[in-house]
């Protein structure tokens, strides 16, 4: 069974091709993570998965989507990371962390207070920055146009999160480049107006994300593999498309990107999905063969054959869940038994007949 085989990454060695999804958890405080962020991450090892990745984790305070997000800008923020990391670890997965910055869809309210934009009131703060002054929609905040010395300290904070990341005990790291935030904002036409030589072309306006790339590369430690996630299309006219995507997936190959997780949407609010089920996984497949990079496929991986399916095919080396591994933390241990090659579950639970095991 594809699924349930091993992947190698540089040193790393995933036990399977099964991975948590970053998933943003609006819990932390200062930036600090907590025993909400064990026990959710920590559960998805305990079930099973091969990877288990936290959510996006703001490398400067500015760059946090809400203030109750994630956060590696400061050393204080290493050692509650780094318990979760060893736990991960502790369970046979791999732990992964995802680096990114928000640009101008920063300082919003978290989900269950509003969303949109947070007022001074509500732990906001200004400004947000981006590669344009151009806002996400109607009532939220113009962006500051990022200048020479902004995009330098940016860079300078992703490196500085990757050496934090890697002290914490993180075996690989992900910059995030999608969903509309800052460096899919320079990817993209919607958010980047530029005339300079960062705006235009797609050659122009992926060089400061693989400026980005490069930086941390060269600060994540060499044997470690490193991820990138981009939306493979905004799903917009005059938008990023696939054909750009390609080209910058590999391009950030030849920079060192290990693995390219395949997501789309996330830059206009009103764009139209065609959500269903394994809508992205074209994406990943199209990356995977053009750009000649491993992939991982997301978005709406529910069952097992499902994600057999797509690993054995070879339309993506990985598969990551979302939304499924809230419902199932235990999925992979479920998957396993239904596929035929049960994986032996953590030993405490030994004494009880297997749960994930329909016998």
């Amino acid at each position: 069974m594809a699924l349930f085989t091993p992947l190698a990454l540089r040193s790393v060695t995933l036990p399977n091709r099964v991975g948590v999804s970053p998933m943003c958890q609006y819990s932390a405080e200062n930036g600090l993570a907590n025993d909400w962020h064990l026990v959710h991450l920590g559960a998805r090892a305990v079930g099973g998965a091969g990877l288990v990745m936290t959510e996006a984790a703001a490398v400067s305070p500015e760059g946090r989507i809400s203030p109750q997000d994630l956060g590696l800008w400061d050393d204080e923020q290493v050692a509650p990371l780094a318990r979760i990391a060893s736990f991960i670890s502790a369970q046979g997965s791999v732990p992964a962390i995802q680096l990114a910055h928000a640009g101008r869809k920063a300082s919003t309210k978290r989900p269950w207070d509003g969303g949109g934009p947070a007022a001074p009131q509500d732990g906001g703060w200004s400004p947000v920055l981006a590669p344009s002054g151009v806002p996400f929609d109607d009532g939220w905040q113009v962006p500051q146009a990022l200048d020479e010395g902004g995009m330098a300290r940016i860079v300078a904070a992703f490196v500085s999160a990757a050496r934090r990341a890697a002290a914490a005990g993180f075996r690989a790291a992900e910059i995030h480049a999608a969903h509309g935030y800052l460096l899919h904002q320079f990817l993209s036409p919607v958010s980047n107006r530029r005339t300079d030589a960062l705006g235009g072309s797609i050659e122009n306006r992926m060089r400061f994300p693989l400026r980005v790339v490069e930086a941390v590369r060269s600060a994540w430690p060499a044997e470690l593999p490193l991820l990138l996630r981009i939306s493979a299309t905004d799903w917009v006219e005059g938008g990023f498309v696939l054909d750009e995507a390609v080209i910058f997936a590999r391009q950030a190959r030849t920079l060192g990107v290990d693995l390219v997780d395949c997501s789309s949407g996330g830059m206009h609010p009103r764009a139209q999905v065609p959500v269903g089920p394994g809508y992205q996984v074209p994406f990943a497949a199209r990356v995977r063969a053009d750009a000649g990079v491993a992939t991982a496929a997301v978005g709406l991986i529910t069952t097992a054959h499902q994600a057999e399916g797509i690993v054995e095919s070879g339309q993506a080396d990985l598969v990551l869940l979302g939304r499924e591994m809230l419902r199932t933390p235990h999925w992979a241990l479920r998957a396993s038994a239904e596929l035929g090659m049960p994986l032996p579950g953590p030993r405490p639970y030994e004494r009880a007949r297997p749960f994930w095991s329909a016998s």
